[in-house]
This record gives C-alpha cells, sequence and structure tokens, in this order.
C-alpha cells in the first residue's frame, strides 16, 4: 500500500534543482526513509538502490580504491543496469552509516557526476558522522523524516473530505466533531509507518501490538550502538523505558526516574538517544522576545519519538479508546505529547528543537508548554483543558510580552477572542483544537493579520 509523505513535495524541489547535491534522509529507525526513497524513485527512469548492511553492496565503496565514477560503473556492471548519461538516474545508498568511506565519498558524487541524483539515508547516521574526518560538509543536503502526522493519516486512511476541512482556514465549525474523533484515533495509534499501514488495512487496534512490540523492541536492541561501554548502555537502556512515563514533566538528570544513575550518565544517555531520534529533550527559556535562547541551567523536559510508542509502552490504549477527549488522558500529558509531535514533523529541513517558557524569576513555577517564534514574535502556547481564568502562566507572559497575541490548545472549537489578563491588559486569545498541530502556521498567520 503506497502512502504519500508530505515530504514528497521537498524531494521534488530537490530532484529539479539546478545545483542539487547529494541528500542525506535523515530520521529514527522505520520512520518510512527507505519505503519513500523506493516510491519516489518512479520520478526517474533507472533506479539503483543499495544496503550497505549487505556485504556485497559495502564491497563496492570498500574495495574499489579509484574514482566514484568507477565506483558507479562497478554496481552498475554488477546489477546488470545500462544507463545513458543524459538519462534521469537515481542511486540510493540505504544504511551508509555502515561504510564511512561510503558518507565520506558523497562529496565526488557531487563534483564528479552531478547528473546522477544520489540519495543516501542510515537510521544511526549521526554516530558515524562523529567518527569521520573528512566529512562532505557543504556538499551534502539534508532533510528529516518523521512519524506521520495527522495530515498523513488522513490522507493514509483517504478520508479527503477530512483532510479538506483540516486545510480549510479557518476550521468549519460542522467538522469539529468529526475531526476530533479522527485525531483520537490517531493519538492513540501514533503514526509510525507500518502501524498505520496495518490499521488501514484491518482498522482494530487489537492487531497493532506486535508491531509496537518489534519497534520498540528494536530500538532498545540498538543500545549496543548507542553505548560506548558496558555501563553506558545500561543507562541508555534505563532511560529508554523509564522515559515515556515522565512526558510533560521536567526532569532531572541526577537519579532521573529514582534511580542510582549519575547526571553526567544520564546527561550522555539523553543525548545518544537525542542523536538516534527517539527521544528529543525540550529545553526552557525564559526568552520574551526573538530568539528564543535556552536556558540549560533549569530542568528540561522530554519528547519520545511517537505517542503510539508512548501508549502501548505504558498500556494504556484500552482506556483511551472510549474518551471523546483526550485533553486530561494520562494526568493531562498526552495532548502536549501529540501536539509537540506534529509541530516537529513540520520542519523537514533541520533538527528542530522546542522549547517551553518559564519565568525568570526567583521561586517562580510559572510555566508555559510551548513557545514558538514567528513573524519577529514569540508567540506563548498553552495546552490545557481549564477555563481561560485559569491560564495564569499564560497571563504573566503577556503582562511582559511586547505583543497581545497567545493561543491555548484545547479539546473545543476554533475561536478568537478578546479578554485580558487579571491585571487589565488587553490581549487576544486564540482557542484552538489540539487536531489543529500540523496547521498552527497559517492560524497564526490568520490570527496576527486579522487581530
Amino acid at each position: 500500500m503506497k502512502f504519500k509523505r508530505e515530504l514528497w513535495k521537498k524531494l521534488l524541489i530537490w530532484k529539479n534543482k539546478a545545483n542539487r547535491k547529494p541528500l542525506v534522509l535523515r530520521g529514527a529507525r522505520q520512520v518510512g526513509k527507505t519505503t519513500l526513497v523506493h516510491q519516489f524513485s518512479t520520478e526517474y527512469k533507472h533506479f539503483v538502490s543499495l544496503n550497505l548492511e549487505r556485504r556485497e553492496h559495502f564491497l563496492y565503496f570498500e574495495e574499489e580504491s579509484g574514482s566514484v565514477k568507477n565506483i558507479l560503473d562497478t554496481i552498475l556492471l554488477s546489477e546488470n543496469i545500462m544507463i545513458r548519461e543524459n538519462d534521469p538516474t537515481l542511486l540510493f545508498i540505504d544504511e551508509i552509516q555502515e561504510s564511512p568511506k561510503a558518507i565520506s565519498l558523497l562529496r565526488y558524487f557531487y563534483e564528479d557526476l552531478p547528473h546522477i541524483h544520489v540519495i543516501a539515508a542510515g537510521s544511526l547516521l549521526e554516530f558515524a558522522m562523529k567518527e569521520i574526518e573528512s566529512f562532505p560538509v557543504g556538499r551534502v543536503e539534508y532533510l528529516y523524516l518523521y512519524p506521520f502526522n495527522f495530515l498523513e493519516f488522513l490522507n493514509a486512511i483517504n478520508h479527503k473530505q477530512a483532510l479538506k476541512a483540516l486545510t480549510s482556514t479557518p476550521i468549519q465549525e460542522f467538522a469539529h466533531n468529526v475531526l476530533l474523533d479522527l485525531f483520537n484515533t490517531y493519538t492513540i495509534l501514533g503514526g509510525m509507518p507500518e502501524v498505520v499501514q496495518q490499521y488501514v488495512h484491518k482498522e482494530t487496534f487489537s492487531s497493532l501490538t506486535p508491531i509496537y512490540e518489534s519497534i520498540w523492541g528494536s530500538y532498545i536492541n540498538d543500545v549496543e550502538k548507542y553505548g560506548s561501554n558496558t555501563t553506558a548502555r545500561n543507562v541508555i537502556k534505563f532511560v529508554m523505558q523509564a522515559a515515556p512515563k515522565h512526558i510533560d514533566e521536567r526532569i532531572k538528570y541526577q537519579n532521573f526516574a529514582n534511580s542510582n544513575y549519575r547526571s553526567r550518565e544520564v546527561s550522555e544517555a539523553f543525548q545518544a538517544l537525542d542523536m538516534a531520534k527517539v527521544i528529543q529533550i525540550l529545553t526552557p527559556s525564559t526568552s520574551m522576545e526573538i530568539p528564543i535562547l535556552p536556558d540549560y541551567k533549569k530542568s528540561p523536559k522530554l519528547q519520545v519519538l511517537d505517542t503510539g510508542i508512548v501508549n502501548y509502552s505504558l498500556n494504556l490504549m484500552s482506556e483511551l479508546i472510549p474518551l471523546k477527549d483526550l485533553s486530561n488522558a494520562y494526568r493531562g500529558a498526552l495532548i502536549p505529547h501529540i501536539f509537540n509531535q506534529e509541530i516537529i514533523s513540520l520542519d523537514s529541513e533541520r533538527k528542530t528543537s522546542l522549547s517551553f517558557w518559564v519565568r525568570d524569576k526567583v521561586q517562580s513555577s510559572a510555566e508555559i508548554d510551548l513557545i514558538l517564534a514567528y513573524k519577529s514574535k514569540i508567540i506563548p502556547i498553552e495546552i490545557k483543558s481549564g477555563a481561560t481564568g485559569s491560564l495564569k502562566s499564560l497571563h504573566q507572559f503577556v503582562n511582559q510580552s511586547e505583543h497581545h497575541y497567545a493561543v491555548r490548545v484545547y479539546g473545543g472549537k476554533f475561536e478568537i477572542q478578546k479578554t485580558k489578563t487579571p491585571e487589565g491588559k488587553d490581549y487576544y486569545l486564540m482557542h484552538l483544537p489540539y487536531y489543529l498541530g500540523t496547521q498552527i502556521y497559517q492560524y497564526l498567520d490568520f490570527f496576527l493579520e486579522k487581530y
């Protein structure tokens, strides 16, 4: 079954560039990188696919000491492929982290064979890049692939009317309940491609358990590749198993999750998992104006790759299925997590680092779930189901801010309200249904232009 990913549009732009460079596709294991490239190969007359975990493909780069032209000629001969020089040809080098030499040679494809379109991918590429002295900086391009977002999920289930409603700004009131139900299903499932494919095929949650177990198990088994020694591997494994329990919490590295591990050990484990794209650290910031500067002295939060994996690891699915509004699910942590996941998925050209706001004052507990830099402003986004009068942290931000915009994400209907902080400052509050995460920038445009 073929699912069209949003990244396809970026791949087409890359394909048609006059100064195209080899493209490195980055992302965690099993988010669909290989499938996407194989599907995209239909845009070409010729497609050459290598997987460097296969010894015969690995040896193309390790044994050939000549130019990349010689290497390509050897590959074409061995694979029984004949191309003319001007024929559109895509060369895909999968699991390229297995060969540091292949990574180093990417620059020469750009310099010597510009007519060959090269895409490389590797789930643990960041670890290999650290070890390569001659990495082709400036001679490659990057794109990032994440689990399916809600937009891609609606495409996958072929719900064209919901897709049309989702992408119409502002959302029409009659579409709210349908989109809320669909988003709740998506939140429970998550966006791992194999999970989505199985759900589309069978439309049952019960058939998904072996897939979640396989995916999460494969990540844990990869620990051997993340850690430099036995202790490091043990800490990484512990952090992975504990992380889903602590989403949307401020965390401390020292004795993380009631362990006996030291701050440095846990910090290094988080860095390794962040490099592997399995976990992301959300940084606190006290910034009130552009740029958003992280405050590394304050406790961060963590984000796991996929909310569906979180639900599975915490055994939450059976209690989530009957809920009509997930705002309060798992102590209110699930919706902030999936909303962050949606925002992260929108930036495919760089590694997105999200921040939340904390007040720069001693003994202050003020905290806002998410801040986004947008059109020279920092927009505060509170994700909660409570009444607007309880938005204490949001009001503190608004009182200090030079602009008068704020966003509240919740399970209710879309609305923009003119209101006041308890201190009397007028501001506009956009109430945004939580299924509109992929449309956040369209709504910020609408919000800032209209008010």
